[in-house]
C-alpha cells in the first residue's frame, strides 16, 4: 500500500471522507515550534490532503497531515474548509516549479512541494474541485432562492497558476504529470538503496540509473509538450468552427423570417 492510500485509509475513511489529493511538502520559511525536535527539517512529514465528505451535502475540505518519526500513523493537524480557502497562489506562471501557497482566512501557508509534477497535480485537482463544488452549491442555494434571499458563495481565486492547469488541455496535463511524479518517486527509492550500497560499482550503477532517468524524463516532456500544443490546436479549432457557425446562422435566421 502507497503513502497516500494508507494517509486515505487512516485518517479520512474514518471521518467519512475520501482523500482526492496530496502533495508531501516542506516549509519554504519554517516556523520553530517548541514542541518539534530541532534540526535543518524536524523528524516528521507534512502532506496537505484535499478530501470531500461522504454524506450530503458534501464538504471539500483542506487537511494538513503529519508523520512523526518513530510513529507508524499518519495525524490529522488542521482542517479547513474550502470557504476558508481565499486564495492559491502557484508562485510562478510561466514554468512548472514546486513552491506554492495557501492563503487562508486566518493563516497563510507557503510551502514547496517534493517535486513540481507533485505541486502541479495537487493544483490541478484542488483547482477542479473547488470550481465542481462552487456549481453544485450556486445550484442548491438557487432552489432555495426562489423562496427567500441568498448570498452566492465565496469562490477561491487561483492567482499564478500555469494556464495549463486551469484550462481545457488539463486532462492531458495531469496524465503527464502523473507520469512524471512516478518517474521521480522511482529515482528517490533507487538513490536511497544506492547509497546504502557501498563501492565504485555502486556509483557506477547510480550514474548509469539518473542518466536513464534524466532521459526518460526528457522524452516525457518533449511528448507531452507535443500533446498538450495539439490539444491546444484541436480546442483552438473547436472555438473557430463554433464561431463560424453562430456567424453563418444569423443570416439564415432573417431568411427564415
Amino acid at each position: 500500500m502507497n503513502v497516500h492510500s494508507t494517509i486515505n485509509k487512516e485518517v479520512f475513511v474514518p471521518h467519512d471522507e475520501r482523500m482526492l489529493v496530496a502533495v508531501e511538502v516542506w516549509r519554504r520559511k519554517r516556523k520553530r515550534m517548541s514542541f518539534l525536535p530541532a534540526g535543518p527539517k524536524g523528524n516528521y512529514a507534512t502532506f496537505i490532503c484535499l478530501s470531500v465528505t461522504n454524506t450530503r451535502p458534501h464538504q471539500l475540505l483542506i487537511t494538513k497531515v503529519k508523520k512523526f518519526g518513530g510513529v507508524s500513523s499518519f495525524t490529522r493537524r488542521s482542517q479547513w474548509t474550502v470557504e476558508q480557502l481565499r486564495q492559491v497562489n502557484g508562485i510562478n506562471p510561466n514554468k512548472d516549479s514546486p513552491e506554492f501557497d495557501l492563503i487562508f482566512d486566518n493563516t497563510v501557508d507557503q510551502w514547496v512541494a517534493s517535486s513540481s509534477a507533485e505541486k502541479c497535480i495537487f493544483v490541478q485537482i484542488l483547482y477542479h474541485a473547488c470550481q465542481t463544488y462552487s456549481e453544485g452549491k450556486t445550484g442548491t442555494l438557487g432552489k432555495v432562492g426562489k423562496r427567500k434571499s441568498y448570498v452566492l458563495p465565496k469562490q477561491t481565486e487561483f492567482i499564478n497558476c500555469q494556464s495549463k492547469l486551469t484550462g481545457d488541455a488539463s486532462t492531458v496535463n495531469l496524465v503527464i504529470y502523473r507520469c512524471k511524479a512516478f518517474l521521480n518517486r522511482i529515482k528517490n527509492v533507487m538513490v536511497a538503496k544506492q547509497r546504502r550500497t557501498p563501492g565504485n560499482q555502486s556509483m557506477h550503477r547510480k550514474y548509469r540509473s539518473l542518466q536513464v532517468f534524466q532521459k526518460m524524463n526528457m522524452a516525457l516532456g518533449e511528448r507531452g509538450e507535443r500533446l498538450t500544443r495539439a490539444e491546444d490546436k484541436t480546442i483552438e479549432l473547436m472555438h473557430t468552427a463554433q464561431q463560424f457557425a453562430d456567424t453563418l446562422a444569423t443570416p439564415l435566421k432573417h431568411y427564415d423570417r
